[in-house]
């Protein structure tokens, strides 16, 4: 066992202990792949982040350092919130970027920009695939989140490294009263984000009594909140009922919503709600057409963790 540098931080809020926590063990050398998923399954935080020196391809290519991220049941190739808590955990633990103002990150799907827009630093969007779905393999996860086609305003496969289903639905209340089957999302390997555009008053009909009492319930509703979309996203299948925030299904989400007109080219994202949270994601889509997302960080926890 080694002592290694260790943070916690929380990610997409200016308020500790309202966004998304990330555990960054600032030396993941020697560590084997085992043991970095061993502890990340022991945290039992949505991810926890293993730094380590760029490879030989990602030093040639600019990288400041290497990350690999780990949820409690897999590795992924990439995910927004460890981009910007490692990140800045990398920078308060001393470390300087080689470009002012710019930091590259290598992880699964290569490399990542990092800039820092305003007073907050964001991360570029990797390139988006999505598709449609069939209603035959759509149906299922509709049922498992007893949600109504009629609901449904579209529908995408998003994959940016992680898989996403993404749907968009009538309102802000229908996607705060959902209680999915986390165990039937999890037989189907399906991970959902689930979003709505905010109004004033917010659009649609709750369909069941129980729905509406949760809806309206007043840990759920935030008067005049400042984000233009509520978004949540279900990942059992990677050992995660919900996620409080969730940067690369809100980078889908934006590439997907801002490229079919639903979206505007900048908004804000707010997630987490039912979870007690007040996860806040800022979304930008510059002249070359990129997608940037940014949030803040908050320092929780510094020091060592032996391993």
């Amino acid at each position: 066992m080694t002592p290694r540098p260790f943070q916690q931080v929380d990610v997409f809020t200016d308020t500790a202990f309202l966004g998304n926590p990330l555990a960054v063990v600032l030396d993941g050398t020697g560590l084997s792949d085992a043991q970095m998923q061993s502890f990340a399954a022991w945290t039992q935080l949505s991810e926890t982040t293993f730094v380590l020196p760029p490879t030989t391809e990602g030093a040639a290519g600019g990288a400041d350092y290497r990350v690999r991220i780990f949820t409690p049941g897999a590795e992924l190739p990439f995910a927004g919130h460890p981009t910007l808590g490692t990140a800045h955990a990398w920078m308060k633990a001393g470390n300087t970027p080689r470009q002012a103002g710019v930091l590259m990150q290598e992880c699964g799907v290569g490399l990542v920009t990092l800039k820092q827009l305003g007073e907050r630093w964001s991360f570029a969007a990797p390139p988006l695939k999505r598709s449609d779905i069939s209603a035959e393999n759509l149906d299922p996860v509709l049922a498992a989140l007893e949600l109504d086609a009629s609901e449904v305003i579209a529908v995408q496969n998003l994959n940016n490294g992680p898989h996403w289903l993404g749907l968009l639905v009538d309102s802000v209340d229908t996607v705060l009263a959902l209680e999915p089957d986390h165990a039937a999302l999890k037989k189907l390997g399906t991970k959902v984000g689930v979003a709505a555009k905010r109004q004033a008053p917010d659009a649609g009909l709750i369909r069941r009594a129980n729905r509406e009492a949760r809806a309206f319930a007043p840990s759920t509703r935030i008067a005049n909140d400042p984000t233009d979309l509520e978004v949540r996203a279900f990942a059992a299948p990677v050992g995660v009922a919900e996620d409080p925030v969730t940067g690369s299904l809100n980078a889908s989400l934006a590439q997907w919503l801002m490229a079919d007109g639903h979206m505007p080219a900048a908004y804000s994202a707010r997630q987490g709600t039912i979870l007690g949270r007040a996860g806040q994601v800022f979304l930008s889509q510059d002249a070359q057409g990129q997608v940037w997302v940014g949030g803040d960080v908050v320092g929780c926890i510094h020091g060592t963790v032996n391993l």
